[in-house]
């Protein structure tokens, strides 16, 4: 198990509290520069965007958190219910003193993400969503593509020492098509071995397939997203269907998709279409 998270040149690394919460911070490029958040999702940590933090896009300041939970931040102290993540992250926000960033986020950090550009659009100039549904998915699009939830279904249940055990993670993360590689994989997923890590992941399924898709069916999403939204797409995605991020369904002012020849594991796979991305979206929210 890692004690110390893997090194990336020139990184800043700090601790903040902010909604009860330690959470691990690191980041890079300068420190007045145009603030980017970056978020990760299960099973992984900030070292996701470890390109982007070895060599931050010219002017801009990427700040990649551990969510709640995963790689170095403390215990969630809840259940880690999505809204209650983003009621976390946007108080990081208000604990890094920053009122407006761009964002870029991947997985449950980009349903997350959702959430927070539904809540406060006020805080983000742009969202550059990756390989995550949309919160607008209609139950009609969900019930035929219900069978790709079935990783989740022992995290749910043995989620501990399914990850602390096992080679599950591994095995998620270097399923087909996928080219992210054994020595990375091995990053994120030994640090699931560490109890505190294995329980957030575990609630983070629980939590979603016990609460939030009933909830979701009982009461759809009905905000209207007013912020920019790019959403890049990996098309080899076994867990996404490309029906989840569909722009006829999204309800939003400026929604877009594009697709790309990944998996899952965007990030890791394309970094330099997901920089090009956000420094795209950087030009275009720029004032």
């Amino acid at each position: 198990m890692t004690s110390e998270p893997p090194p990336i040149a020139g990184v800043r690394r700090s601790f903040v509290e902010a909604h009860g919460v330690r959470f691990h911070v690191t980041e890079a490029g300068p420190a007045d520069g145009r603030p980017v958040l970056a978020l990760h999702g299960w099973p992984q940590h900030h070292w996701e965007y470890r390109d982007l933090l070895a060599d931050p896009p010219q002017g801009m300041r990427i700040i990649a958190p551990d969510l709640p939970g995963y790689g170095w931040s403390g215990p969630a102290p809840h259940k880690w219910a999505k809204e209650d993540v983003a009621s976390d992250v946007l108080a990081l926000l208000d604990a890094l003193g920053l009122d407006r960033v761009l964002l870029v986020a991947h997985d449950w950090g980009a349903f997350v993400g959702y959430l927070m550009v539904l809540r406060a659009p006020e805080r983000f100039d742009g969202y550059l969503a990756l390989n995550m549904a949309h919160p607008w998915v209609p139950a009609r699009s969900v019930l035929p593509q219900f069978w790709r939830f079935w990783y989740q279904l022992p995290l749910a249940s043995f989620g501990v020492l399914v990850q602390q055990r096992t080679g599950y993670v591994e095995r998620v993360m270097l399923g087909k098509g996928s080219n992210m590689g054994p020595e990375a994989a091995r990053v994120f997923a030994d640090r699931f071995r560490d109890p505190v890590c294995a329980r957030a992941g575990r609630d983070t399924y629980r939590t979603f397939l016990l609460r939030e898709i009933p909830q979701g069916a009982r009461n759809p999403e009905t905000r209207r997203a007013t912020v920019p939204i790019r959403a890049l797409y990996g098309t080899r995605d076994l867990a996404v269907h490309r029906s989840f991020i569909a722009p006829e369904t999204a309800n939003a002012d400026d929604y877009t998709v594009e697709t790309t020849e990944a998996t899952h594991f965007i990030v890791d796979e394309q970094p330099d279409l997901v920089r090009a991305r956000l420094i795209a979206l950087a030009d275009e929210t720029s004032q």
